[in-house]
């Protein structure tokens, strides 16, 4: 079986992404593909893989949490979604890394469904953006339990992929910057299904109704009825043009509020990253979803 984990991260449209899989998840059966309500799962494989730190799992580990994902549902490919799979965000981000425990938490999932294929898919968010929001919720208000000594610049989504790659290395990793979303959305859903970007879904634009006016998407609508055929490349670019001109200023603009922090400091901290997402493209069992 073909076992889908969606990990968050964090504060990057992860609840509206898993509500849009549950809304297609009737035409997804047709395909064999389940996606189960949350209740069904992340309790008990929480509990699964945290009793892993005393013991081993039982042979009936896996069997077990299937019934409870499945409940007698036929399935080729399950989707999973869980923010929390690493960490919450109180401990996502300690001594200067991303969801240290990332590595362990997926050493043990891919122990329990050793005989299925399993794959991650994470959305990745501008460290500029993301950090201040950890920061706020951490429970490690320590500058030194929270940085662990690190410049701002310095912290990279590639160490985190990278230690998920030596840990788990037959597990594919597909990332998308949560910038990019409102582009590739469609493209995601569809991609965790398993379907061609011709097959059709239900909330495709979700995500763009949020951060375009009302105007732009009835615009946007009728742009897409006069050209039905239309490559997804083209698509893209269609939506990209539309937010440059009907986006919601307020839905898109973010205010960081870090002490301490500059306009120089968050524009290398986006540089950085930039490149970093280039970094991680170039790892062996990587995917980059692109807009």
């Amino acid at each position: 079986m073909k076992l889908v984990l969606h990990a968050g991260v964090h504060f990057t449209e992860e609840d509206r992404l898993m509500k849009c899989l549950l809304r297609n998840a009737d035409d997804f059966a047709k395909h064999g593909t389940v996606v189960p309500g949350h209740t069904r799962y992340r309790g008990i494989l929480r509990e699964t893989l945290n009793a892993m730190v005393s013991a081993p799992p039982s042979e009936m580990a896996r069997d077990v949490l299937m019934d409870a994902i499945l409940d007698d549902t036929k399935a080729s490919r399950v989707i999973l979604s869980d923010a929390n799979f690493f960490r919450t965000p109180k401990t996502a981000f300690q001594q200067g890394i991303f969801y240290p425990a990332a590595p362990v938490r997926m050493m043990r999932m891919a122990q329990v469904f050793e005989q299925d294929e399993v794959e991650i898919f994470i959305g990745l968010r501008n460290p500029a953006t993301l950090l201040p929001i950890l920061y706020a919720k951490s429970d490690a208000k320590d500058a030194a339990a929270f940085w662990g000594g690190r410049d701002p610049r310095d912290v990279l989504w590639s160490d985190t992929i990278n230690l998920l790659r030596e840990a788990v290395p037959d597990v594919p990793i597909t990332i998308w910057c949560n910038e990019d979303t409102p582009l590739i959305w469609a493209h995601i859903i569809r991609q965790m299904a398993g379907l061609e970007d011709s097959d059709k879904i239900i909330g495709g634009f979700d995500l763009l109704s949020s951060i375009m006016s009302a105007e732009g998407m009835k615009r946007f609508r009728a742009y897409l009825r006069d050209h039905p055929v239309m490559t997804e490349h083209q698509k893209r670019r269609a939506i990209a043009a539309f937010l440059d001109k009907y986006a919601v200023d307020d839905a898109v603009e973010e205010e960081l509020d870090m002490p301490g922090w500059t306009e120089d400091l968050v524009e290398d901290m986006t540089q950085t990253y930039d490149e970093d997402i280039a970094t991680i493209a170039a790892m062996p069992g990587v995917r980059v979803l692109m807009a």
